[in-house]
């Protein structure tokens, strides 16, 4: 059913934990599925004068796949400067991970939705903005449905 990289992502996660004060934060879950997402972001500069994420972190309660996309984001997003860290889509994650079951795809959505929110979160923190961070974990804009089609988590 899963790859070996997903497996091997599963088994050796990177990136978990917790960034105490962080630049942003991005609070996502999928209400149908049970998967809760937060990551952790810290903006730097790189030589160019550029935002980037100079630091992430990710903590995860959900399936194998979420905890392997969320760990994949999470190396693929560092270093990146901040606009090209929202290019990051499902299907780029995906191939990272030598694939994904059809039915877990909405893993690497909950994924790319918690990381745009702490772009977010961050971004609106700079500009005195009120921080979205504070409100309860929002629910993912992923929709899936299991094999039987009743909305439960596989």
């Amino acid at each position: 059913m899963y790859s070996e990289k997903v497996l091997k992502e599963f088994r050796h996660p990177k990136n978990l934990g917790k960034i105490h004060n962080p630049d942003g934060l991005g609070k996502v879950g999928n209400p149908v599925c049970g998967d809760l997402l937060w990551i952790y972001i810290k903006v730097g500069k790189n030589k160019k004068g550029q935002e980037i994420i100079k630091d992430i972190k990710v903590k995860t309660f959900g399936c194998v796949a979420a905890l392997a996309t969320s760990s994949k984001l999470t190396t693929m997003a560092k270093g990146m400067t901040l606009d090209e860290a929202l290019k990051i889509n499902k299907e780029k994650i995906a191939k990272e991970l030598d694939g994904l079951p059809p039915q877990k795809m909405h893993c690497s959505v909950l994924s790319m939705d918690g990381l745009r929110r702490a772009i977010e979160d961050y971004r609106n923190k700079k500009a005195g903005r009120i921080e979205p961070s504070k409100k309860q974990p929002s629910r993912s804009s992923c929709r899936h449905r299991n094999k039987k089609g009743n909305g439960k988590s596989n």
